[in-house]
């Protein structure tokens, strides 16, 4: 019985998340757009999902019978299913990810491309908060250094694969330089400092107006291409049009595409560099650094450098999002890095699960995804949010899908 209710709340979590993705299409005609809905494709989702999940326990049983040993009563946790076969669910998550450019309408990749944006965020933000264990308040500052370091080079004539790189390496300088003076700073008093960093960088942007314009922004921020093709219907001197090359219609949903592609792969991207890191000793210095400080320098680990690897690398991948961010949205402006992405991008993290990946990446789509289907009630989203936190902080503090460490047990 138990196991029939988690497929029936799979099956309904599954069709209330996939139904703005898979269940409306958004079609464009001569008096305007209009949408039209498409809904049995989130059923067959919930129906896929509650069948899986209720064949799990099934395997699982069936494993422990040919093995010949007995199963625990009550150890089937989703949860610590999910992150003990994170490597099946993460290729799970990226094949569905290549599927929605092919199912999905212009308005489901729109909003899935915002929800990666927002994965490589959460990723970049849990190597600080969930690897080294250093709460950062002011995680926005290097979003928005990424943003306008593509905004302000693109009116001088670089492209965009050409800031890229660029903007990732000065965010990660800016990571250097608030780690300097926060190095024997610890809890509090560092989500302190850290969400004044943050709170000094968008007043900067938004007083020099030399520089960023001031509170108007930049806008007008080209879009990126590949090489020398364009995602436009008619390409500059020099340029070869996307549809021209392959033959076909212009359609705008190309380039919202392309930009999806590309979001996606800074996705993977980011993913392979921190498991990477993770199995190297600067990955297990963060471990140790978060476990316990002290113990960590009595190991003779260098803490101050340990400390700033972390707020550079994830700088770095901040920046990452920055730019693409930028070249999205074709505009920024210091109103869009305020204090409120910090603490989307700490509750993506907290809610996750602290140095969980997969927690990470659904949390950061949930709520991303969730907001847009519930549109009416976006006056109470704020309420609806702390409740949430709340409610979490109370009864999962470990958040969704919790980092499984390595432990052995003896047996009885």
């Amino acid at each position: 019985m138990r196991y029939l209710l988690y497929a029936v709340i799979a099956a309904v979590l599954t069709c209330f998340i996939t139904l703005p993705i898979l269940g409306v299409h958004l079609h464009q005609s001569a008096q305007g757009l209009s949408l039209s809905g498409q809904w049995q494709y989130s059923v067959y989702a919930a129906v896929v999902v509650f069948i899986l999940q209720l064949l799990l326990p099934l395997a699982i049983q069936m494993k422990h019978r040919l093995r010949g040993s007995t199963p625990r009563p009550g150890a089937f946790r989703p949860a610590e299913f999910i992150e003990n076969h994170r490597g099946w669910v993460l290729a799970l998550l990226i094949v569905a990810a290549f599927l929605v450019p092919i199912f999905g309408s212009r308005g489901a990749v729109n909003v899935m491309t915002l929800a990666l944006i927002y994965v490589l965020l959460g990723l970049s933000l849990n190597i600080v908060v969930g690897y080294a264990g250093l709460l950062d308040l002011g995680h926005v500052a290097f979003y928005a250094i990424g943003a306008y370091t593509y905004a302000i080079l693109a009116q001088h004539g670089f492209g965009f694969w050409t800031v890229l790189p660029l903007a990732a390496l000065i965010a990660g300088a800016f990571g250097l330089l608030l780690g300097f003076p926060v190095l024997r700073l610890r809890g509090d008093y560092l989500a302190i400092v850290t969400l004044g960093f943050g709170e000094i960088i968008r007043i900067l942007l938004n007083n020099w107006d030399s520089l960023t314009n001031g509170p108007q922004g930049i806008n007008n921020i080209p879009k990126p291409g590949f090489f020398h093709i364009v995602f436009v219907k008619k390409a500059a001197e020099g340029q070869t049009a996307f549809h021209e090359l392959v033959g076909i219609p212009f359609n705008t949903e190309q380039r919202g595409i392309y930009l999806y592609l590309i979001i996606l792969a800074l996705c993977l991207l980011t993913l392979w560099v921190i498991n990477r890191l993770l199995r190297m000793p600067i990955g297990r210095a963060w471990e140790a650094l978060r476990e316990d400080e002290i113990a960590c320098r009595s190991l003779g680990i260098n803490t101050t450098a340990i400390k700033l690897s972390a707020f550079a690398i994830g700088a770095a991948f901040a920046g990452l999002a920055g730019a693409f961010y930028a070249a999205f949205q074709g505009g920024v402006s210091p109103e869009s890095f305020t204090f409120w992405e910090s603490a989307i991008m700490l509750a993506i993290v907290v809610l996750g699960g602290m140095g969980s990946q997969t927690g990470v990446i659904l949390a950061a789509v949930a709520l991303t995804v969730i907001p847009e289907i519930a549109r009416e009630f976006s006056q109470y989203r704020m309420i609806i949010f702390g409740l949430v936190m709340v409610l979490m902080m109370i009864w999962r503090p470990q958040g969704l899908i919790p980092a499984q460490r390595p432990k052995m047990e003896l047996p009885e």
